[in-house]
Order: structure tokens, then sequence, then C-alpha cells
């Protein structure tokens, strides 16, 4: 293996001598030309940056290969810029040539030498160089409002010379945005309107609703823009909403003032150089209101149903009419009623009901009110205010209850206060057959009530025991005497101060005889009373006031018959009877003594507490006493918050020893 080593290395020494000696047969390298030299971008491109690119293709080609690749520059007026420059690195293009930053159309002279050091034939290129920005370009302004749908047109103003050396290629166009997508290039598919156009307009398209602001620039041949012009292209196809100010639900009694007002938010209401916006009423189809602007106002005061429309247009035109397609105008009711109802009693009174007072309202237009309405009473003849009674409102009619027990005697007369739905109101005091409207008072029979304690009606006043039962009694007559038979009467009975309850009341009915009666239950002194609350052809009727008066009941008893002189006290002890009262505590009790040949003495007072009891301790002393038969007695006085009469208990003996 180590042989075969030793025998390549020589090999290898041997063929490196024999290529480095010259021989005869060796070929001549060949020269190099530059074929199809393009400048990138185009040669007769003009370029917006001074530096340019260069690439062609070599002829012959590989495997002759290039030693250097030589260019020099040359001025716009053919004079040389600098030395040569000599690239030996790379040889198949010249990646960047730096030209002077003024504009102008510069050369470039180019060739690639052989290995063998020898040039090709040289060849010429153009680099046009502009970085001048043209003149601005104006957009002229885009008249008045546009329909949506419909294309836009913008007529531009040409860009004014001096025009740079790469002249104008045309104009940059963009909507609410911005015309070139670089700041300070435009490439040629940004050019939306080239300079060889035959007019001056480009179309913008369909646009949406709204204020679209467009902007322009002038571009010169190296795609340099200008500065940015704008104008503004104006769309709107929404008509005005219109709105009914002052406009009443229900009826209105007066002329109304109704108000409509046009709200835009485009191309507004407010007059200008591009259309004049109105706002306009219509009743019934016929116009009563018209105003160029936001706001028209109409007095509608008829008697009727108003039936209105109300609409505007806007500064483009648009109008909310209905018509071809447009939207629907406003609607609104305005209802007007500017007369009074027709306001009237009826002819006569019901002979079941005389109290009953009616009456009829009548309207053309809006209709009688079933809210308000009222009648009221005065003496015929009176002056005074007509006081209002109880009134039932209905639908075209008005029913009064006329409390005329409540009246003293004499004539009165009546007045109905009828109103309609738009608050119109009439009075009226004549029947639907032309009289007054009066009635005669008593209007019902009268009736008068006689009662008291018994049987039959006795005495209004009685002294009754504590705990008994009494007999209360009466009649029920017409003033004529006529017994007015299974009526009811209220007995009320009221208590004196300090009862529980404070009152009662019990309804009783008269028998064929017109009579009545019932037993009182046994309680405190109280008055009692009869009433009738009368009918539709009874008046009421009270009776006098009768007064019963209970006596009041006390217990005396002692603890001993006898008492020794000097010795154990006597306990005199007791309850006072408490039926129907609030609280016995606190009420005086008297205790009272007496001997043979004497009268009653007061020895001492005490209070009963809450359950009515009472006790008192007392000691014989005096020797006078001895063999006296003494009798002891509790009285109850008559006294503030005490519903009971004076009373008083059985004695009790006790002998003094």
């Amino acid at each position: 293996m180590s042989g075969v080593r030793r025998e390549l290395a020589s090999f290898a020494v041997v063929l490196v001598a024999l290529c480095a000696l010259p021989t005869a047969a060796a070929a001549k390298e060949p020269l190099l030309r530059m074929n199809a030299v393009q400048v990138a971008g185009g040669e007769d491109t003009w370029h917006a940056e001074p530096a340019f690119r260069l690439d062609w293709t070599q002829e012959p080609g590989p495997p002759a290969m290039a030693a250097a690749v030589d260019y020099r520059l040359y001025d716009p007026q053919g004079n040389p810029i600098g030395k040569t420059i000599r690239n030996t690195e790379v040889v198949n293009a010249i990646g960047r040539i730096s030209i002077p930053p003024q504009p102008g159309a510069y050369s470039v002279e180019a060739w690639l030498e052989n290995l063998a050091g020898e040039p090709g034939p040289h060849v010429t290129a153009k680099l046009r160089f502009d970085d001048a920005a043209p003149s601005r370009a104006i957009p002229l302004p885009v008249p008045g409002w546009k329909a949506p749908g419909k294309p836009v047109s913008l007529t531009i103003d040409p860009a004014p010379a001096p025009y740079p050396l790469s002249g104008v290629r045309g104009y940059a166009v963009a909507v609410d945005g911005d015309p070139c997508a670089a700041p300070a290039w435009c490439s040629p598919e940004e050019i939306d309107l080239p300079t060889s156009a035959e007019t001056g307009e480009v179309s913008l398209g369909t646009l949406p609703e709204g204020i679209h602001v467009v902007r322009v620039a002038a571009v010169s041949g190296a795609g340099v823009p200008s500065s940015i012009e704008k104008t503004e292209v104006r769309v709107d196809g929404t008509a005005p909403v219109t709105a009914l100010e002052s406009v009443l639900a229900g009826w209105s009694r007066q002329p109304v003032q109704v108000t409509a007002v046009s709200q835009d938010e485009l191309s507004g209401m407010t007059r200008s150089q591009w259309g004049v916006p109105f706002t306009l009423i219509e009743d019934g189809g016929e116009q009563v209101a018209y105003a160029s602007g936001d706001r028209a106002t109409a007095l509608i005061g008829g008697n009727g149903v108003h039936e209105l429309s109300f609409y505007g247009r806007d500064v483009a035109g648009n109008v909310a009419d209905g018509q071809l397609g447009a939207p629907p105008p406003g609607r609104a009711v305005v209802r007007i009623d500017r007369e009074p109802p027709a306001v009237v009693f009826v002819a006569g009174q019901d002979p079941a009901e005389p109290e009953r007072i009616e009456a009829t309202v009548a309207d053309h237009h809006s209709g009688p009110s079933q809210w308000q309405g009222s009648i009221g009473v005065r003496q015929l003849g009176s002056e005074a205010e007509f006081a209002e009674l109880p009134t039932q409102v209905e639908t075209g009619r008005l029913v009064a209850h006329w409390d005329s027990d409540s009246y003293p005697p004499g004539a009165y007369e009546f007045r109905a206060t009828g109103y309609d739905l738009a608050g119109n109101s009439a009075a009226a005091r004549l029947r639907s057959d032309g009289r007054l409207m009066a009635l005669p008072n008593p209007l019902k029979t009268p009736i008068r009530i006689g009662s008291g304690f018994g049987a039959e009606p006795g005495p209004r006043q009685k002294l009754a025991p504590y705990g008994r039962w009494v007999r209360y009694s009466g009649r029920l007559r017409t003033v004529d005497g006529d017994p007015v038979s299974n009526a009811e009467v209220t007995v009320t009975e009221t208590f004196a101060a300090g009862s529980a309850p404070t009152t009662r009341t019990t309804l009783v009915h008269t028998s064929a005889d017109s009579s009545f009666s019932l037993r009182l239950p046994p309680g405190p002194s109280r008055e009692v009373s009869a009433s009738f609350g009368g009918t539709p052809l009874l008046t009421r009727a009270a009776g006098a006031r009768a007064r019963l008066e209970v006596r009041g009941a006390v217990r005396l008893r002692a603890s001993a018959a006898v008492a020794r002189i000097g010795g154990t006290p006597v306990v005199f002890s007791g309850r006072i009877g408490r039926l129907g009262v609030k609280s016995p505590a606190g009420k005086t009790v008297e205790l009272q003594f007496r001997y043979p040949g004497a009268g009653w003495s007061e020895f001492r007072t005490v209070e009963a507490n809450a359950a009515g009891r009472f006790r008192y301790a007392y000691r014989f002393s005096d020797d006078d006493s001895r063999g006296v038969r003494f009798q002891f007695r509790a009285v109850v006085p008559r006294q503030e918050g005490w519903p009971y009469d004076a009373g008083g208990s059985h004695p009790v003996i006790v002998t003094g020893r």
C-alpha cells in the first residue's frame, strides 16, 4: 500500500512540471464581448435613485472566463466622470453604479478583460436619473351631492410647467387613502390617469354614502410624486328623517300648532350652493306648511280628525315623499273639537227612585267624556254656588243621588255639567222637555219614630237595678200616622264613660203594626236611641234619646260578727260590680256605719283594685262601743269615669264587746 502512495506522489510532481512548461501548442485567449447589455429597469426608463445595475451576457460564453470588468461614467454632455473603475471580484454584472445626484441622462462605457488581460469591445448604455417632483396637479371640485350606485368622475387640472427632465407620466388618484403606496415613489401600476389620456377625467367608480376625500398627485416619468392635492366627493342617497312635534294623543279643544323637524346626517337641511332643502306638512293631501330648511310649522284649527303627512328634502335632493321608491312620509293624526257638548236633564223622575238625578251628554266630534262631569244642587232662587252631588259618570250619562233627607224643606234646582273628550264643557238646568230641573223637599214620605222603655213605648228615662235586662220599644209611622211595617230600625246604645265597649248597635224590624221591641242586656248606664235609614220612598228618621241609669252594685262582708274592744281588728272586705266596665282600679268605695237611733256615717274611703276588690281593717277601741249593735255598709258613689249610678251593699252586723 505504501508503494502505491509513493508512485501517485511522483506522478503528481511530473504533471505539475509539465503544466508549467510553455508549449507552442497552447491556444490563445479569446477577446470577451458584452452582449444584450441591460440597465435594470430599462435603459429608456428614468430612475428616481442615482444608482443603477448593469447586466449582460458574455460572448463567447464559458469555459472562457473574464478576469475583470471595467466601466467609466460620462456626464450628460459626454464628459468623463472620474477614473475607470475595474472590478475583478464580480465579473458577470455591475451591481451598483452610482452617479452624481444631479438629474440628467448619464452614460456608462463598459468592457470585459480576458485572462490574458486583453480588453474586449466597449459597450455604452444610458443611465437616466431624475428625482425632481412635478408641479401639483389640481383636482377640480366635484359639485353637489352624488347618488350612491352611480359612477363618479373626477377632472384633474394638469400639472403646469416647468416639468421634470423625465416629464409627467400621469396622475395617481386615491379615495380616502394615499395615491401611492410608497411616500416618495409611485409605480406605473398606480397611475390612474396617464398624460396620454384624451381627457382629464378619471372615474372613481361608485362610492358608498359619506363625504370622501380624494387625493391626487402628479407623477414624474421617474415615478416621483408631487405634493398631494385634495378635494371632496359627497355621496348621499338617504332621505331626511322628519318628526312632528306637539302632537296630542287625544282631542284638543283649541287649535293645535304642529312643527315638522327634519334631520339629515349627510347633506343636511341647511341651504347651500348645492341645493335648497325644505320641510312641509300636508293635511289630507293639501299642503298647509312649507319652509326651506329643517323646520315647518302649521296651525291646525278646524273641528274634526286631521290626517297629517310630513316629510323633508335634503340638500342632495333626497325626499321622503313615497314617490318612485322613496321612503313614505311621516303620518300623524290631530283631533280638534272646539264645540261644547249638549247637556240636558231627563224629562221626569223615576217614581221608584225619586232621588235619582239623571242627565244626558251628547257630542258630535270627540264624544262625551266618561271621566268628567257633575251634578249640583242649591235652593231654588238662591244665588249660592251649586253644591256638587256624588256623581257617577258614564259615557253619555251623568247620574247623581240627592240625599234629600239631609236638606231642609223647600224647593231645589239642579245643574248638570258635562264634558266631551276634548275638555269642552257645558252646563244645563233644564229638562229635555224644556222645564227647569227643580224638585220640592220633602221629596219622600216623612217618617217619625216614637220610642221609650217598656213593652209599649213608655218613658224615656229609667233607673234600673244592676244586672237586669230592660225592655226598649217603639213605633215607626208616617207623619199621617200610617204604620210602616217590616222596616229595619237601628237601636244604638251609647254607654257612659268608663264602659267597654262604648257603643252597641242592634238591628230590629217593625212588625205589621209598625212596632219594634228588644231587651237591652245588663250593663252600665247609657243613652238609647232608635233611627230609621230611610228608603227610596221614605225619609230617614231618628227618635228622641232615652236615658237608662243603672245602679251600681257592691258586696261587703266582715271578718267577725263580734268585735272585742281593743282586740283584733275586724276586716271589712268586698267587691264592686264591674259588668261592662273598662277597669274598676282606683274607683272609690265609701265605708259607712250606723247604730240604733243614728243615721249612716262614713268612717273610711278606700279604693278598689283592678279586680274591683277592696279591704280595710278596723279596730274597735272605744269602751262606749261595748254592747252596741253596729250596721256597716259599702257605697260606690257617682264619680268620674264610673259608668254606674250610686249603689250600696246590704248591711252587715258587728257587735262590740
